[in-house]
């Protein structure tokens, strides 16, 4: 089921219109690890705003039961069980997207490891557990913006927005492996818009706090304290929520956000703000 191309990037004579255009309707967004927490909550939004979604998920129990979600309030859908840290599942997940679709507009790498880390000194992290934190974290994000990026190029028109994290800038203790793959987002995204830019691609890069999903609440080591510690630290001093990147996440996929590429942006209430 090919969907009809959306507009690609204008002329010049085009662009005051293009900056107005803040709709995502009709977009292809392919979301991964949007089976549960924050990328369930993005993929779900960008559904209720017209946009065609691709429900990306280790789990494909998980990634059906959103795509259910989605096709029961009318939204146009795919479910995909992928493993972004392999190279051809991931391939195999985009090409699917491509032949249902025809295209993909939007690409947010949110999957990654962090629920299931155990707390602790970064000279007792297993080498194993290093490699599979950088084989999804890195590769992962790698992987996913190289299958998408030719047929953006071929558009002249496509958004990549990596999701990082607020323990980047305050180097939080004890996870080494998880804010060592965060920071090297940054530099990633950096560079894929550098190289991605002449095609009217961008590749933006989102910074989120200690948000609390269904997913988080296994994290032994996020107690009560440590909650509320983070959140005392905010300039708004309540408990980040999902929804809270929602906005931020679909205007960087808008037309409007044409022109803001290699940019890192905080969505932490302010958190990083006290450091």
């Amino acid at each position: 089921m090919n969907i009809e191309a959306a507009s690609q990037s204008p002329s010049p004579a085009d662009l005051s219109g293009h900056a107005r255009d803040f709709s995502v309707k009709d977009r292809v967004v392919l979301i991964t690890g949007s089976g549960q927490g924050i990328g369930r909550e993005l993929v779900r939004q960008f559904a209720a705003a017209g946009a065609v979604t691709v429900v990306a998920d280790l789990s494909e129990k998980n990634a059906q039961g959103v795509a259910a979600e989605i096709a029961a309030a009318g939204g146009k859908t795919l479910a995909v069980a992928v493993d972004v840290s392999n190279k051809d599942s991931v391939d195999s997940m985009v090409k699917s997207a491509l032949s249902e679709f025809g295209r993909i507009d939007v690409l947010v790498n949110n999957a990654s490891i962090f629920s299931n880390l155990k707390k602790r000194p970064f000279d007792e992290i297993p080498a194993d557990e290093w490699q599979r934190v950088m084989d999804v974290n890195i590769n992962g994000v790698f992987f996913c913006a190289s299958a998408v990026a030719m047929s953006m190029r071929e558009r002249q028109f496509g958004r990549i927005i990596n999701i990082s994290s607020a323990s980047v800038h305050r180097g939080t203790k004890n996870y080494l492996h998880y804010v060592t793959s965060k920071s090297a987002l940054i530099g990633m995204t950096n560079s894929l818009a550098r190289e991605l830019g002449p095609d009217g691609v961008t590749a933006n890069c989102i910074r989120p706090g200690t948000v609390a999903t269904e997913v988080a609440e296994r994290v032994a080591s996020l107690t009560p304290e440590i909650r509320q510690r983070n959140i005392d630290l905010q300039c708004i001093p309540r408990t980040i929520v999902p929804s809270d990147l929602v906005g931020l996440t679909m205007f960087l996929a808008t037309p409007a956000a044409s022109f803001i590429t290699g940019q890192t942006i905080a969505c932490d209430g302010g958190y990083t703000h006290s450091f």
